[in-house]
């Protein structure tokens, strides 16, 4: 049995041993549902290819993580493990933890109601001092103890995220792919399915399902217009599926950062290898002209929403592997006419009707300023995945100009909408498709931390 398995089989007698005592009502037993423990001890440091982008440590000694689900995450487990072992000198051991699970995060539980007062002693509940991202936003603590990180995240805050997903989404994370496109549109979405169903009618099509938040799994030739698209989940999701989970799934998350946040918050537990936003911004040039792209270099950040954890001063970069898949996406589905994208800063704010500010606030709002566009959701997209370590970029079209006596009014949106919807998702997911051929592109070494930095991506 590998070390996966091992992880997995330890999860596993957990998760029946929880069903079996809450069916008996024997709450002493409830004290052996924990969650797995996996600790690598790296017996000797040494140089190593300066080209690795995970694997590494700055040290020997002794690096554990607990885990839930690790069957979820099995592939990115092993991977991860190979790298770390190929590179030093390892000694492996797989444990249980002394961290209990509650019931609500055991499969088949979530529901289970309220506990006899009597369980109330054995059986723990959520507890939301166990859930922080400390090890992702490298607080001292949490890399000065006896055994450093191995992984990003606790098991509750792993739990507590795939919830949350399952909440927002719709549907159980066993479907999302590896990688993931942001829309607050409807119209992207319909067209994001339209070009599912046409794969999935072709003999070489990479992609077997298409999963809808409805729950509705799609394998097969059917109309579009057959399908029930909408949804009564506040982001709901699409998941494009390979048979090796590297297809594309689509969001749409509404609009405003604080939805961006909350999405991307869960995302990051499962490591998604790329994440995008597709959307529509204000451009901020008189040569631009409605239906342009822009393609978003640097990210200036005026929602402060993740201030608490990256401070304001530091630099969101862009990711040189998404750009260029992104351009080359663009010259393939535009053609010739490469003068509608240009590349430039992206501007985010948390007011929707920022342009309404007096003409002299609005001036001193700007002056100094880059910004190419303003939206509403690319700061915290692209802040949160150099956060969560996650390769991240936006894609988005230009839907007015308010500078420039083209607001936006639903007369012309309507029209912009309708003729731009179909190239602009397309250029999105032949970036997709493309970075899925090399997955080993994005794992660079550009988002890993000089400090606070675990070993595994």
């Amino acid at each position: 049995m590998d070390t996966v398995q091992e992880l997995s089989s330890l999860y596993d007698a957990s998760v029946t041993l929880a069903h079996d005592t809450l069916k008996t009502g024997e709450w002493h037993r409830y004290a052996d549902v924990r969650y797995p423990k996996l600790s690598v001890t790296v017996k000797h440091w040494q140089p190593i290819d300066r080209l690795e982008p995970f694997g590494y440590v700055d040290e020997a000694g002794i690096y554990s993580a607990v885990l839930s689900r690790p069957d979820l995450m099995a592939g990115y487990l092993r991977a991860q493990l190979d790298a770390l072992t190929s590179n030093y000198d390892c000694d492996v051991t797989v444990t249980y933890s002394d961290v209990s699970i509650p019931p609500e995060y055991i499969p088949g539980l979530e529901g289970f109601g309220e506990l006899p007062a009597e369980a109330r002693e054995y059986v723990p509940r959520p507890a939301l001092d166990a859930v922080d991202d400390a090890i992702v936003d490298g607080h001292w603590d949490a890399f000065h103890g006896h055994e450093k990180p191995l992984f990003h995240f606790s098991p509750q805050r792993f739990d507590l995220a795939i919830a949350r997903l399952r909440h927002y989404t719709g549907i159980d994370v066993d479907t999302l792919q590896k990688y993931i496109l942001f829309t607050n549109y409807a119209m992207h979405v319909t067209e994001f399915v339209r070009f599912g169903v046409r794969e999935l009618a072709s003999q070489d099509s990479r992609y077997t399902r298409l999963v809808l938040p409805s729950g509705e799994t799609i394998s097969d030739t059917v109309a579009v217009e057959d399908l029930e698209l909408g949804s009564k989940f506040q982001m709901p999701r699409y998941d494009l599926a390979t048979e090796g989970g590297d297809g594309i799934t689509m969001i749409n998350i509404g609009v405003g950062p604080s939805n961006a946040k909350t999405i991307t918050d869960c995302l990051a537990v499962l490591r998604p290898e790329a994440w995008i936003m597709i959307g529509h911004c204000a451009g901020m040039d008189a040569r631009m002209r409605i239906g342009d792209l822009i393609l978003g270099n640097a990210y200036e950040r005026h929602d402060h929403l993740l201030d608490g954890h990256l401070r304001p001063e530091l630099p969101i970069p862009a990711v040189p592997e998404i750009q260029r898949t992104l351009e080359k996406s663009v010259a393939r589905v535009y053609g010739d006419d490469t003068s509608l994208m240009r590349t430039g800063t992206v501007l985010s704010t948390g007011d929707r009707n920022w342009e309404w500010k007096a003409p002299r606030d609005l001036w001193n709002w700007l002056r100094g300023s880059t910004a190419a566009a303003v939206d509403m959701e690319s700061c915290t997209i692209a802040a949160n995945g150099y956060r969560y370590r996650v390769p991240y970029g936006a894609l988005l079209a230009v839907s007015d100009l308010p500078l420039h006596a083209v607001p936006k009014l639903p007369a012309g949106a309507q029209a912009f909408y309708a003729n731009s919807k179909e190239a602009h998702v397309m250029c999105a997911v032949r970036a997709m498709e493309k970075l899925a051929r090399r997955p080993e592109r994005l794992r660079t070494r550009k988002l890993r931390r000089t400090i606070g930095e675990v070993p595994f991506r």
